[in-house]
């Protein structure tokens, strides 16, 4: 006769969440199918079940082919919340990798994940701005963000989101405008960065000073910065306490004193000792962005006259150890030493 008996083991954990995955090549098409269930759970561990399956470059290959991204461009309109999230997760996780970067052009992701930009969730906008800037790493991505028109709307954002958002979107308007800034130019794009410029936040900062570095190569952006009056606000974040904010801005100044009026600009703010103190710096591209920036100052005979008697702190970083460094230096020395 049988007799009922209670396991000395523990039951097993189970996540509701969790969906059971197919083995071998079954796997990711029948996530696939469940993305597309009517049955929320059913939807939501898919989702989850792909979250863990997208950090393997292979798989992300493999969805892409069998028509996972059109699925996921669906349930980014889904009107559940956690969905949404997941949705926007997975792609996110799909970005890191190249043949996922490349899958998003060809599918049109950057327009389908635009229409998030407002969601309520933040978890869910943060994931798909860490999706632009993922994208935004391979040069046809950004200039894919680009084309599809939404540099207006990124900075407009800037003044809106939350701080670790804003880190994020600088990130990506930065890639994007090395590509192109006309659009932001046009979209007031100076004198919100200058704004950022003041953020108690390092990270901000930082790459706000980046960002102005790349909106002001082409001449346009040049002028902007000048006339918005930011030159003075990046001078005096050459004593920043932060090692990163003093490098980015003096590769702003570098790009906005190529003008004449840059130059005078910068040479009122007094950037010259600020710029001067930066080539002792111990991060390689502070030393080189001073270098460049007063290489343009000592084009101003005025700033010539200054940095003459500092020949020999450029001579000192002739046999720095880097190459563009001691390279930049050898011009610097030349500029400087030229006589009319």
């Amino acid at each position: 006769m049988a007799h009922a008996r209670i396991s000395m083991y523990r039951l097993p954990d189970i996540n509701p969440t969790q969906a059971a995955i197919a083995y071998g090549c079954r796997a990711l098409p029948k996530l696939n199918e469940e993305l597309q269930s009517e049955d929320l759970l059913t939807r939501q561990k898919a989702l989850m079940a792909l979250c863990d399956l997208m950090h393997d470059p292979e798989h992300v290959y493999i969805a892409i082919d069998i028509g996972c991204l059109e699925s996921l461009k669906a349930l980014l309109k889904d009107t559940n919340n956690m969905v949404r999230i997941k949705a926007t997760e997975v792609l996110c996780i799909m970005a890191t990798h190249n043949v996922g970067r490349e899958g998003f052009l060809k599918h049109d992701i950057i327009v389908a994940l635009s229409f998030l930009l407002n969601d309520p969730q933040t978890a869910c906008r943060e994931n798909l701005h860490l999706a632009f800037k993922h994208l935004a790493q391979l040069p046809s991505g950004a200039q894919g963000i680009v084309n599809s028109g939404l540099i207006p709307l990124l900075v407009w954002k800037l003044q809106r989101e939350e701080e670790e958002i804003q880190v994020l979107l600088l990130d990506t308007l930065a890639a994007c405008l090395l590509e192109d800034a006309t659009e932001a130019l046009s979209s007031h794009a100076v004198p919100f960065l200058k704004e950022k410029l003041l953020s108690a936040n390092d990270n901000i900062r930082s790459k706000a000073a980046y960002t102005l570095m790349a909106v002001s190569i082409p001449l346009e952006g040049k002028k902007q910065v000048w006339q918005y009056d930011v030159i003075p606000m990046l001078v005096q974040l050459l004593k920043d306490p932060v090692e990163e904010v003093r490098a980015n801005a003096a590769g702003a100044l570098m790009y906005a004193t190529v003008t004449t009026a840059g130059k005078y600009a910068a040479l009122d703010a007094e950037a010259i000792h600020p710029l001067l103190n930066l080539l002792n710096s111990t991060l390689r591209k502070a030393r080189l962005n001073a270098i460049k920036a007063l290489t343009m100052l000592a084009e101003a005979p005025e700033g010539r006259k200054i940095l003459q008697v500092n020949v020999p702190n450029f001579r000192a970083l002739e046999v720095d150890t880097s190459e563009a460094v001691r390279r930049a230096a050898e011009i610097a020395i030349k500029t400087i030493e030229w006589k009319p």
